[in-house]
């Protein structure tokens, strides 16, 4: 409720030349459900009706869409009845997508997706850029038992890639059940996190360089600026520290710096012996942390496409490997189902 109090303030005296859009799959997940209908209140004591300002994108035959049809809601989405909520940015859930960024530049957003799956499709196995990711990530985890996987883009607009990818990752190959129904016997998907990588060399980057934890990182950056320059003088600039960022990090963790190396980069910088001594413990590193640097020369909808679609087919490459099922999500319907018993009473 406070969040669609905020929306309704934010639209006063707008509402009238306001589209909304109901997402829901089902229609009947608590969530969108009681949204849905706090808004519709909030429409209705507008003077406005859901037939002139809404439309539904949502299942056929859904709850949801049986309200837009009682209602006679201004337009209707299907969606597919096989497509899974956190693979159905390319379905009509994408519709707030298109509108915001246009026709065109969701068309090619698809068309990178589409590139990516033919590449996955028929691209040589030893050159096939979302095995090699699934391959490295389970090395990560089964082998060299890393629980947790950090996502780390150098692009501001990609500040939310991590916690988009956490949902695909983690709902999807969260599971401890294979697909014959008898338990695994072994460690399945990683806990993924993660965030912008300027953000991160100040907040958890020492726990990675000399921590007690192995971290595998993903490191995303963009050779080509990413940010208009509107006439600012140092924007290349900042740029380009930005990437260096990102190598020196990849490199610093891959490499680190022994005692030896230490102590003559302490000496170089003038200092005693004594104090050589007292601080090479503190300030050299292990290294040997496994991370993967994928660059996109810009940060277009193409390239946005093959870069989500590459980590969908890495997750479902995972899941064959270790023998699970990343379509369903049955930990996630049994707090559904029990938040409605609760709500029941029982």
């Amino acid at each position: 409720p406070d969040g669609i109090d905020r929306v309704f303030d934010g639209l006063a005296g707008r509402l009238g030349t306001t589209l909304a859009i109901v997402t829901s799959k089902s229609g009947s997940t608590p969530e969108p459900r009681n949204g849905q209908l706090e808004a519709a209140h909030r429409w209705r004591a507008a003077g406005l009706s859901f037939a002139a300002h809404a439309v539904a994108v949502t299942g056929e035959g859904s709850q949801l869409d049986q309200v837009a049809v009682k209602e006679r809601w201004l337009a209707r989405f299907p969606m597919w009845d096989w497509v899974g909520g956190r693979y159905s940015v390319w379905s009509a859930i994408g519709l707030p997508l298109a509108m915001g960024i246009g026709s065109q530049a969701f068309r090619e957003f698809l068309a990178g997706a589409e590139t990516m799956d033919q590449h996955f499709l028929s691209g040589p196995v030893d050159q096939n850029m979302p095995l090699a990711l699934a391959l490295l990530g389970v090395w990560n985890r089964n082998f060299l038992n890393c629980p947790t996987h950090l996502i780390s883009p150098y692009a501001w607009r990609l500040e939310k890639f991590a916690s988009f990818i956490q949902q695909m990752d983690m709902e999807s190959n969260g599971k401890s059940t294979r697909v014959d129904g008898e338990p695994v016997d072994t460690a399945t998907g990683p806990i993924v996190w993660g965030g912008l990588g300027i953000d991160g060399q100040h907040a958890y980057f020492q726990l990675i360089h000399q921590g007690q934890h192995t971290v595998p990182v993903d490191f995303i950056g963009v050779t080509q600026e990413d940010t208009p320059t509107h006439g600012l003088p140092m924007a290349a600039e900042h740029h380009r520290v930005v990437l260096l960022n990102l190598n020196a990090q990849a490199q610093a963790l891959a490499c680190g710096r022994d005692a030896h190396d230490t102590a003559e980069s302490l000496r170089a910088g003038g200092m005693s012996e004594a104090d050589v001594a007292r601080l090479t413990p503190h300030r050299q590193f292990r290294g040997n942390v496994p991370s993967n640097v994928i660059w996109m020369d810009a940060l277009t909808p193409y390239n946005l496409g093959s870069l989500i679609a590459l980590y969908e087919h890495k997750v479902f490459c995972q899941a064959a490997i270790w023998g699970i099922h990343a379509f369903d999500q049955w930990g996630v319907e049994l707090g559904k189902t029990m938040a409605k018993a609760m709500e029941s009473g029982v």
